[in-house]
């Protein structure tokens, strides 16, 4: 199957101008084929009559496992996509923050689909999912908590990644003791290298609630 899908793919890819469905193509065919292997096997234990707790047990592996391949199929399409999207935005700015952006949603794309497929795999063992995720918000919330600071640093470091307010290169000045060329835009943290060639960091929770200085702005 794979090798006639491919053939027939392999042609309908090579009239389009894009190579989105050639990388797409290249990607999944391993992990398809992995799934076609999967689903043999699964029809395979039908007519051997083997013990039921044998059966139950392989069905959980089985549909698991084509369940982490879908989950990485999704992840390989998604990741694909991101980048000759973040190509595009990239060649209509001359931002390095573009970089930090596509990082970012690769990152945020790879966590949703991944715990998706946990939950589809949860359903799969009969784990209950409501009390399960209520259970994970009071604990979230407990954590939320805990680690307010660190929290409230990495929500500003993303809202100056997608506000634009701060991005590599700028000339800023936050006070009189703090001012210089940004080096590095990061979740938790940003850079400004001084005119005495020192490096100052600071959390970008306190960085999001400055008034910021920005000598490159607008031009």
């Amino acid at each position: 199957i794979v090798y006639i899908s491919q053939k027939i793919i392999s042609k309908l890819t090579e009239k389009t101008k894009t190579k989105i469905d050639d990388l797409i193509r290249a990607k999944t065919t391993t992990p398809f084929s992995l799934i076609l292997v999967l689903i043999g096997i699964k029809l395979s234990l039908t007519p051997l009559k083997l013990a039921e707790i044998f059966v139950r047990t392989a069905d959980y592996i089985i549909w698991s496992l084509v369940i982490v391949l879908i989950t990485f199929i999704v992840i390989v399409i998604m990741d694909i996509l991101i980048d000759n999207w973040g190509k595009k935005w990239a060649e209509k700015t001359k931002s390095k923050a573009d970089d930090q952006r596509i990082i970012l949603f690769h990152k945020f794309s790879n966590i949703v689909f991944i715990i998706l497929g946990l939950i589809f795999i949860l359903n799969l063992l009969g784990v209950q999912i409501m009390p399960l995720v209520a259970s994970l918000g009071i604990a979230g919330i407990a954590v939320a908590f805990a680690l307010q600071n660190t929290l409230g640093n990495i929500f500003g470091g993303i809202s100056l990644i997608l506000d634009k307010s701060v991005k590599v290169d700028d000339v800023i000045k936050l006070d009189q003791d703090t001012y210089g060329t940004v080096i590095d835009v990061g979740l938790r943290s940003t850079k400004i290298k001084t005119w005495t060639n020192e490096v100052i960091i600071i959390p970008n929770g306190k960085l999001a609630a400055s008034r910021i200085q920005n000598y490159v702005l607008p031009e």
